[in-house]
């Protein structure tokens, strides 16, 4: 099993604790690793999956309080697939509150949330790219796109 080489700043701190420990009887307190610096310290992934109204307010509710609490602090990706794709559609072919469009259209364009449709469900039902809001990003599938974020560290939520 290889490791990582530490980041620079890592080393040169390591290298002047070793020799402050050198120069000292007293023993010097190894190194703490310090995670990467890959964005926000916060990441969450909500899985999107159904398309009634009242489980689409509880899902954006839920990311308004993590935008509240967190500001410029998380990292939110919202994959939807089955039913709750149509929340991301210019036409969606089931009932879907134009309040909830409007409110992910905000939450992307002023605090950088990401949502994904799922390409295999597009494919079902006929669906390309074109058919979804401009800014909707598509992964070839969905349940993949959670599993590669989760590798990342992003928390998964679904209810």
């Amino acid at each position: 099993m290889s490791s990582s080489p530490l980041p620079r700043r890592h080393l040169l701190t390591a290298l002047a604790a070793a020799s402050a420990g050198a120069a000292t009887t007293a023993q010097a307190a190894p190194a703490k690793p310090q995670p990467a610096d890959d964005g926000p310290p916060h990441k969450i992934v909500y899985q999107l999956n159904h398309y009634e109204p009242e489980y689409q307010e509880a899902v954006l509710n839920s990311i308004g309080a993590v935008l509240k609490k967190y500001v410029d602090d998380v990292s939110i990706v919202v994959v939807a697939w089955g039913p709750g794709i149509h929340l991301l559609a210019k036409k969606p072919k089931r009932a879907v509150a134009p309040l909830h469009q409007q409110r992910i259209r905000s939450m992307s364009e002023s605090y950088g949330v990401t949502f994904i449709a799922c390409g295999n469900t597009m494919h079902t039902i006929g669906w390309e790219k074109a058919d979804m809001l401009d800014f909707v990003k598509v992964e070839a599938v969905g349940a993949a796109a959670v599993m590669e974020l989760q590798e990342k560290g992003y928390a998964y939520i679904a209810w």
